[in-house]
C-alpha cells in the first residue's frame, strides 16, 4: 500500500513500512497527532520562539512517531474541523479508508509547519528543480505575484512523458488539483501506476460509481482510457479504436464475397443502360456501337434525383435540353409501358382537440384542426393510380413532363451519363476478371465455423413447424474466436436477427450516462455549438408532437421521471441527439468507444469495414447519414396503452445494429398506479365509443371496411386470453420477465420476418382504426401501414394478429450492454421498459444489397411529400463504388502474392 506525502514540495509516497500496521482507525491518528503535536510544543518552549527560522530546503520525512507544529495547542475536535471543511462527511468516510486519513494528516503536518519545507523563491524561479526519482522535473513560473499569507507558486511537473500541474503555497504546501474537477481536495486519491493523476472523493463518488477507492488508487480512470473529465471528453486518440488487422489471405476472402455477391446486381445495371442505349439507336436510327451519349456535369458534393420518382440517379438518365427536368431509365420504362403512377402529394393533418380528449374527454370546442378545419383529411384519390397525359412517342422517345408536373411539355429528353462512357460494363468485366484469377489461384476457400454451443441461442418465438424460433445470441467474447463470423453470416443471410451480449466489455469503460454527454455538450470548446445544446426538441410520446424542453430537466426526468397534472406518465424521448453528423465531432471520445464496442466489425465497422458497402465511396463524393446516432427516451415496464416510449413499426433502408448503453429504472407510487388505472378505463370507453360510431357511419355507405362490426365484438365484448402453447413465454404477451428488467433488461423488440410482411400489413389494414396517432387521434388513413410509422402494435394486436394470420414476430428484452442487428427489410417496433440510452449505425452488408434495392423500389411509389420516400441510401451508386474498390484492393493483393 502506497500514499501520497508531501516531501520538500514534492510529492511521494509513504509504503507499508513507512506506516507500520496502516490499520488504526482515523480517531487513532487524531489521537496520535494530539500526542505529537504536545511533543512539538514542548520542542518550541525550548528553543525559543523564532529560533527555528529555516531558509533552506532541508528535507524531512514525516513518520507516524515524527511530527510538526506550529508552536500552538490544538485541541482534537479543533484540529479535526481545521483539517476539513466538512468534518462529519470526512469522518465517516475516512473511518473506512485509513490510507486517504493518513495522507490528509501528512499535508495537514505540512500546512502546520510554517519553517518546514518552505520554497526559497529566489533560487527556485526560473530554475528546474530535478526530482530524486524517476527523473522528475518541475519548474515554477517566473511570472509570481508578490509574497502573501495566500500567495502560491505554480509548478509543472514532467513525469512519465507528461506535464502535470500542482501549486506550491509560500507556507511549503502542495496542493493537488483533481484531475476532473481541476479543484484541489484535501480529499484526493493518487494513481499508484501513472503516481501524476488524482482525483478527489467527491468526483469519485459522482463521475464514477461503479468504480471503489482501491480501484481508483491501483488504476486511475485516465489509465484506464475511460476517463470522463471535460478534457478527456473532447480529447481525440484517448481510445484507440481496434483496426482489422487480417491476414491477406482472410482479405481476399472477404474481397471475393463481396465481388461475388455484387456482381448479379452489376449485371442487371449493365443489361438496363445496354436497354436503353439499344432504344435510342432506333430513334437515331443508328448502330448502337455509334451511339455517344454527352455527359453532364455533376460535382461530387451533389445529389441527382428523378423530379418524378426522387429516386437518385448514378449514370444514364434523360434530360430536358429546356427546362432540365430529369427523368430516371425506371419511370421511362413505366412511361413506355403505360404504367406509370401519380406521385401527387397527400395533405393532410391531425387535429388536436385539447388535453381532456387526450385521457377519454370530449373534444374541446376551441380546439381546431392546424390548417384546415373543415376536410382536414383530403381524400385518396389519384396519388396511386397510373398517370393519363404522358405517354411515350411512336418511336420510345419521350417528351418532356407537362407542365403541372414541373416540366415544359415541350422538349425530346435527350439521354445523358454521369459517369464516364460504358464504366459499368467495363467494371463488371474487371469483376469476374479478377473473381476468375483468385478462383484459379487459390482453388475454393475453406469456410469453417467454430462450435455454436446451445447457449448461443434465445428463443423469441413460439411458430409451429418453425425452425427460426430460436435467435443467434453469442457473448462478445465468442464473436472474436475464429469461424464465429461464418456463424454470424449463416443467420444474416437468412434475414435473422443477431444478438451478441456483453458488447460493452470489450470497450474501455467510458461513463454513457445522459448527464455526462450533455456535461461535454454543454461546455463543449465551441461556444456557438454550446448554446444549441442548452434548449432541446423532444418528442410528447402520448401527443405524438414535438415539445421544447431544458436540456437538464430533461436528463433530470430521465432518471427520477415527470408526470402530468393528473398523475399520467409523461414519456419523453429525444431522438439522434447531439445531431448524428455532429455526433463524432462534438463527442469524440464516445464516438471512438462506441466503435470499439462493435461486433462483427468487417460488416459494422462505419470508417473501415471491409464488408461494409458503405465505407467504400470515395473521398469527396457525397455520402450518406449513417450515424452513429444516440437515442435518449424515458420508458416504464408497464404497457400505458396511450403515450407509451416506443419507435413505432417500421422498416429501415439499410442493415442497423444497436447497442443499448444505459439505463435508468422509474418507479412508480402507489397513488400514480391506481391514477393510470382508472384514465386506463376511460381510455378504454372511448375507444369502444369512437369505434361504434365510426362504424355506424361508414355502414351507409359503399366501400364500408369489411367486417367493422367483428372488430368491436372482438375487442370489447371478448375476455382476452394467452394461447396455453406460449403462456410461459415472451413471444405474445409483450410482458418481458420482471425479474430480467428489473436486472438489466431495458427495451422490448417485435421484429417481423420478411416473408411476413404482405400478412402484416393485411392485418394493419383491416384494423387502422383501432390505432392512434398525434394527439391520440384514431388513425385516419394509411398509406403505407409500415413505412407511415402510424402503428405499434400492443401485446393484444400481437396476440390478435397470430389468431387471424399466423403471424407472430421475434420478442425479445434488449439487455444492457447488448447489441441487436437488424437486417434490412425487417419491420420492427421497439418500446422501452427503462429510460434508455441506445446508440446504433446504420451499414449495408453484401447479404442484404437486395432488400435495399427491394425497399428503393417501394419507397418510389410514395406520395410526394412522404416522410420516407426520398432515396437518403442511394444503394446504386453505393453497389458500383463498392465493387470498384474491392477490385482494387483484390488486383494489389494478388500482384503481391505473385
Amino acid at each position: 500500500m502506497q500514499v501520497l506525502r508531501v516531501e520538500e514540495g514534492r510529492p511521494g509516497q509513504y509504503s507499508d513500512k513507512d506506516i507500520g500496521s496502516g490499520k488504526r482507525e482515523f480517531s487513532e491518528l487524531l489521537e496520535h497527532e494530539k500526542e505529537e503535536l504536545l511533543q512539538d510544543q514542548s520542542e518550541e518552549d525550548e528553543k525559543g520562539n523564532g529560533r527555528l527560522q529555516r531558509t533552506g530546503t532541508k528535507k524531512r520525512r514525516f513518520t507516524p512517531e515524527i511530527g510538526a507544529s506550529n508552536g500552538k495547542r490544538i485541541r482534537k475536535k479543533q484540529l479535526a474541523s481545521n483539517y476539513y471543511e466538512d468534518a462529519d462527511e470526512l469522518m465517516d468516510e475516512m473511518e473506512h479508508d485509513t490510507e486517504i486519513a493518513f495522507m490528509i494528516k501528512s499535508k495537514a503536518r505540512r500546512r502546520g509547519s510554517p519553517g518546514h519545507g518552505k520554497i526559497n523563491r529566489s533560487s527556485s524561479v526560473d530554475s528546474g528543480v530535478k526530482d530524486e526519482s524517476k527523473n522528475t522535473t518541475s519548474y515554477t513560473s517566473s511570472s509570481s505575484p508578490p509574497s502573501s499569507p495566500n500567495s502560491s507558486v505554480s509548478v509543472l511537473r514532467w513525469d512519465r512523458g507528461r506535464w502535470s500541474r500542482h501549486s506550491v503555497k509560500d507556507n511549503g504546501d502542495v496542493c493537488f488539483k483533481c484531475h476532473q474537477c481541476m479543484q484541489e481536495s484535501k480529499t484526493i486519491v493518487s494513481c499508484f501506476k501513472c503516481k501524476n493523476n488524482s482525483y478527489c472523493i467527491r468526483c469519485i463518488k459522482e463521475w464514477y460509481p461503479h468504480m471503489k477507492v482501491q480501484e481508483v488508487k491501483e488504476l486511475c480512470p485516465f489509465c484506464r482510457r475511460n476517463c470522463n473529465c471535460n478534457a478527456c471528453l473532447h480529447s481525440t486518440g484517448m481510445i484507440k479504436t481496434p483496426k482489422q488487422d487480417i491476414s491477406d489471405y482472410e482479405k481476399t476472402q472477404h474481397l471475393v464475397h463481396l465481388i461475388r455477391s455484387m456482381l448479379p446486381f452489376l449485371k442487371e445495371f449493365s443489361d438496363e443502360q445496354k436497354e436503353e442505349i439499344e432504344i435510342e439507336a432506333n430513334i437515331q436510327g443508328e448502330s448502337p456501337s455509334n451511339i455517344i451519349v454527352e455527359q453532364t456535369l455533376c460535382y461530387n458534393d451533389e445529389r441527382v434525383y428523378c423530379n418524378h420518382c426522387a429516386t437518385s440517379i448514378v449514370d444514364l438518365h434523360r434530360s430536358c435540353p429546356k427546362c432540365l427536368y430529369e427523368l430516371c431509365l425506371s419511370c421511362c420504362r413505366e412511361i413506355r409501358q403505360g404504367c406509370l403512377l401519380d406521385r401527387a402529394e397527400v395533405k393532410f393533418q391531425y387535429r388536436n382537440m385539447g388535453c381532456e380528449y387526450i385521457h377519454g374527454g370530449d373534444p374541446s370546442p376551441e380546439c381546431c384542426s392546424l390548417e384546415a378545419p373543415d376536410n382536414h383529411i383530403e381524400p385518396l384519390t389519384g396519388w396511386n393510380e397510373p398517370l393519363t397525359g404522358w405517354d411515350a412517342n411512336d418511336d420510345n422517345s419521350i417528351t418532356c413532363a407537362p407542365k403541372e408536373m414541373g416540366g415544359c411539355g415541350e422538349s425530346i429528353l435527350a439521354l445523358k451519363r454521369i459517369l464516364p462512357c460504358d464504366w459499368i460494363a467495363s467494371l463488371e468485366a474487371k469483376a469476374k476478371t479478377v473473381l476468375d484469377i483468385c478462383e484459379t489461384k487459390y482453388c475454393t476457400f475453406k469456410h469453417e465455423c467454430g462450435e455454436r454451443r446451445n447457449d448461443m441461442l434465445r428463443k423469441a418465438a413460439s411458430r409451429e413447424g418453425s425452425c427460426d424460433n430460436f435467435l443467434y445470441c453469442p457473448d462478445s467474447r465468442d464473436t472474436l474466436k475464429e469461424g464465429d463470423l461464418l456463424h454470424f453470416r449463416k443467420h444474416w443471410i437468412n434475414g435473422e436477427p443477431v444478438i451478441v451480449q456483453n458488447v460493452l466489455e470489450q470497450a474501455n469503460g467510458l461513463s454513457w450516462e445522459p448527464m455526462v454527454m450533455w456535461r461535454a455538450l454543454s461546455e463543449n470548446m465551441d461556444p456557438n455549438s454550446t448554446s444549441q445544446f442548452s434548449e432541446v426538441k423532444t418528442i410528447d410520446c402520448l401527443a405524438g408532437c414535438e415539445v421544447e424542453i431544458n436540456t437538464r430537466q430533461f436528463f433530470e426526468g430521465y432518471t427520477e421521471g415527470r408526470m402530468y397534472g393528473n398523475l399520467w406518465p409523461e414519456m419523453l424521448k429525444l431522438k439522434d441527439w447531439p445531431p448524428s453528423d455532429k455526433f463524432e465531432n462534438l463527442l469524440p471520445r464516445h464516438c471512438d468507444e462506441f466503435i470499439t464496442a462493435l461486433p462483427f466489425q468487417e460488416y459494422t465497422d462505419p470508417r473501415a469495414g471491409l464488408l461494409n458497402l458503405a465505407v467504400k465511396l470515395p473521398p469527396g463524393v457525397l455520402k450518406p447519414d449513417m450515424g452513429p446516432k444516440t437515442y435518449i427516451a424515458y420508458g416504464l415496464v408497464e404497457e400505458l396503452g396511450r403515450g407509451d416510449s416506443v419507435t413505432k413499426l417500421h422498416c429501415d433502408m439499410s442493415d442497423a445494429v444497436n447497442i443499448l448503453t444505459h439505463t435508468a429504472e422509474i418507479k412508480l407510487g402507489d397513488e400514480q398506479k391506481s391514477a393510470i388505472s382508472m384514465l386506463k378505463e376511460l381510455h378504454r370507453a372511448q375507444d369502444e365509443r369512437e369505434l361504434r360510431n365510426w362504424v355506424n357511419s361508414q355502414s351507409g355507405q359503399s366501400g364500408a371496411q369489411i367486417g367493422d362490426e367483428e372488430i368491436i365484438e372482438k375487442n370489447y365484448n371478448r375476455e382476452l386470453k394467452v394461447p396455453e402453447d406460449v403462456a410461459d413465454g415472451p413471444t405474445l404477451s409483450g410482458s418481458p420477465c420482471t425479474e430480467a428488467v428489473e436486472e438489466t433488461g431495458g427495451a422490448l423488440w417485435d421484429i417481423f420476418r420478411r416473408e411476413d410482411v404482405p400478412k402484416l400489413e393485411a392485418y394493419l389494414k383491416k384494423h387502422y382504426k383501432e390505432f392512434r396517432h398525434t394527439y391520440c387521434s384514431l388513425v385516419e388513413r394509411v398509406i403505407h401501414p409500415i413505412h407511415d410509422q402510424s402503428f405499434y402494435l400492443s401485446m393484444d394486436h400481437k396476440r390478435k394478429l397470430k389468431e387471424e394470420f399466423g403471424v407472430e414476430p421475434w420478442t425479445f428484452v434488449q439487455s444492457l450492454g447488448e447489441a441487436v442487428f437488424i437486417p434490412a427489410g425487417c419491420p420492427h417496433q421497439v418500446r422501452n421498459l427503462k429510460s434508455c440510452t441506445k446508440v446504433a449505425v446504420d451499414f449495408v452488408s453484401p447479404e442484404n444489397v437486395h432488400e435495399c434495392l427491394r425497399l428503393t423500389k417501394d419507397f418510389r411509389q410514395l406520395p410526394k411529400n412522404h416522410r420516407a420516400r426520398e432515396d437518403k441510401l442511394e444503394i446504386k451508386k453505393m453497389i458500383l463504388y463498392a465493387v470498384d474498390q474491392a477490385v482494387k484492393d483484390l488486383e494489389a493483393l494478388v500482384a503481391t502474392q505473385v
